[in-house]
């Protein structure tokens, strides 16, 4: 009895000189998104004093979400995929959906750092580390629960859902758009009420977090948004021969790699943890064990 295997096929041929910078490009990237996302990920979780902060949960959720989309691209990247309808080795949209979950968990975040900057009662009363924790839960439930009904049902109504999965998602566009400009109007006017002091500081750096974030985030999540509409409504639009070659997916999936980069940067208790827990014990150097001595910035307020 004669048994064929099916080969997915290399996403490009290397008949170009183009293509082995393209293939050598996708290991670089998923490589630096699993290593920086996955060092977030330890920092986190192995320091108390971020793990029971609600905005530190936030980027724990994003993180685990960025992890995974960075390994994704070992296959998205490297063999001939092409998501969508009709689809070609595909993932049944489990893995470009890995991008919608953090697209919902910034909303949530957004929210979250209103309520805590403009009503700290309310905040303090209510949004315990258990909410926020069913929030980030509901994220990915909430993504994948949408992604199984379209794949087991018929492909016109998986048409459908997929196009109202587009509305919806224009909804939370325009709303993040909007919380960003509510959350910069806050930073530039209550702020600067607050007596000087830590839990101001705090409040500082988790606004600046977030918006800065978010605005990276639409910058390169946009313009896939963008070709996806006027691919879905209208005969026009860029259709690119798969995964690897998409730069408008490219530069989504590039927010898996600024978003940590971002979380690092901005936040010192982060940057301290993650040194602390990761790249100490990794890397044995004079220099890293001075700074490793630097103990983990403490807050009490989330």
């Amino acid at each position: 009895m004669n048994s064929s295997v099916y080969i997915i096929p290399f996403s490009v041929d290397f008949s170009h000189p183009e293509d082995y910078f393209i293939f050598m490009f996708h290991i670089l990237f998923a490589t630096s998104v699993a290593l920086l996302a996955g060092s977030v990920i330890i920092g986190i979780v192995a320091t108390g004093s971020l793990l029971s902060q609600n905005r530190f949960i936030f980027m724990l959720n994003t993180s685990i979400s960025d992890t995974l989309t960075g390994l994704s691209v070992y296959y998205l990247g490297l063999f001939d995929v092409q998501e969508g309808y009709p689809s070609r080795n595909g993932t049944y949209h489990l893995l470009p959906s890995l991008l919608g979950v953090n697209i919902m968990t910034f909303m949530f975040a957004q929210f979250d750092r209103y309520c805590a900057v403009c009503h700290p009662f309310f905040y303090g009363r209510f949004i315990s580390r258990s909410f926020v924790t069913v929030v980030c839960v509901y994220c990915w439930f909430h993504v994948y629960t949408q992604i199984l009904v379209q794949n087991v049902v018929p492909v016109s109504k998986a048409m459908q859902i997929y196009t109202f999965s587009i509305v919806s998602l224009q909804i939370i566009v325009v709303t993040k758009v909007a919380m960003t400009i509510k959350l910069y109007i806050v930073a530039q006017f209550q702020l600067a009420r607050d007596p000087p002091g830590e839990e101001r500081e705090n409040k500082k750096e988790s606004l600046k977090i977030i918006i800065v974030v978010v605005i990276c985030f639409l910058i390169l999540w946009c313009p896939s948004f963008i070709n996806i509409i006027i691919r879905s409504t209208t005969p026009f639009g860029l259709l690119s021969r798969n995964e690897a070659t998409n730069l408008f997916a490219i530069m989504a999936r590039f927010n898996a790699l600024t978003t940590p980069a971002l979380y690092v940067w901005a936040s010192p208790a982060l940057r301290a943890a993650v040194l602390r827990a990761v790249w100490c014990k990794v890397l044995a150097k004079s220099t890293l064990r001075v700074d490793c001595a630097q103990p983990v910035p403490h807050f009490t307020k989330p």
